[in-house]
């Protein structure tokens, strides 16, 4: 399957504008045959909403899903960005997969709240989630989940052939985007797609670094820090079928002796 990252700027509190960068997105994406196109954290508004956030949140249904769904299914190509979600129990750091026939594959919620600012904006959400998308398992997570290795791997367990992150990063956790990417896909022999917001907005500056990882670790596509960039790769999973042969970790845990992880 072939798979886009995009890295770059949402416009904060602007949700026709950043449709309509989807839009544009889309339809470089089906000149290059992709399948899928991933976008990053809260891309439908921008991150940092701050006290605008009530106003901003949508229903996972609401019109701006419903719209995204209409790109999807006129260009046949899944799509997977982030969102603040409007519940009855609060607002959520959502992201939304929505397949190629326009459908709602998944919709997770991150779990992991980094910071005052998303504490004070969200509440956390309590599920593992996983998608089938162009016949990959793909599970969700959302930037400072991937710095948890139990919660990586307890979606890989559920399943996941790839794990898709969506982040907002900022100065000074540059080692995230490569060292910690990177470790994540080894350690579970699984692809990595992260793909992060560039530039400035408000008082918060973005550090790019976007990345799409094999399972043997390495870079299969990088960005830079300071560019807009659409990436693409293709997840062949019996390309990597050395490395998840040699790479035994999976299949060597032991679990009986890793209670206490999940009881402290």
């Amino acid at each position: 399957m072939r798979v886009a990252v995009y890295q770059g700027s949402a416009k904060l509190l602007d949700r026709a504008a950043n449709l309509a960068r989807i839009e544009r997105l889309a339809e470089a994406c089906a000149l290059e045959r992709a399948e899928l196109l991933i976008a990053p954290e809260l891309f439908l508004t921008g991150y940092n909403m701050g006290d605008d956030t009530p106003s901003m949140a949508e229903s996972m249904d609401g019109p701006s899903s419903r719209q995204a769904r209409e790109i999807a299914r006129r260009h046949g190509l899944a799509l997977i960005y982030g969102y603040p979600e409007k519940t009855s129990e609060g607002i959520y750091n959502s992201a939304i997969a929505i397949g190629k026939d326009g459908r709602i594959a998944a919709n997770y919620r991150k779990a992991h709240l980094f910071g005052d600012l998303e504490r004070r904006c969200f509440v956390p959400g309590k599920d593992v989630v996983t998608a089938k998308i162009g016949g990959l398992s793909i599970g969700l997570a959302i930037c400072y989940d991937v710095e948890f290795p139990e919660f990586i791997r307890a979606i890989v367990l559920a399943g996941a052939d790839m794990i898709v992150v969506p982040t907002c990063l900022t100065p000074p956790y540059w080692e995230i985007p490569t060292t910690i990417v990177r470790a994540r896909a080894y350690e579970n022999q699984v692809f990595l797609a992260y793909s992060n917001h560039v530039g400035t907005e408000r008082d918060f500056d973005y550090i790019g670094l976007s990345g799409i990882v094999g399972p043997d670790g390495r870079d299969i596509a990088r960005a830079g820090q300071r560019n807009e960039t659409l990436m693409f790769a293709d997840i062949d999973l019996a390309q990597y079928a050395a490395s998840r042969g040699a790479n035994t970790y999976l299949r060597d845990r032991r679990p009986e002796l890793y209670g206490s992880i999940a009881r402290l």
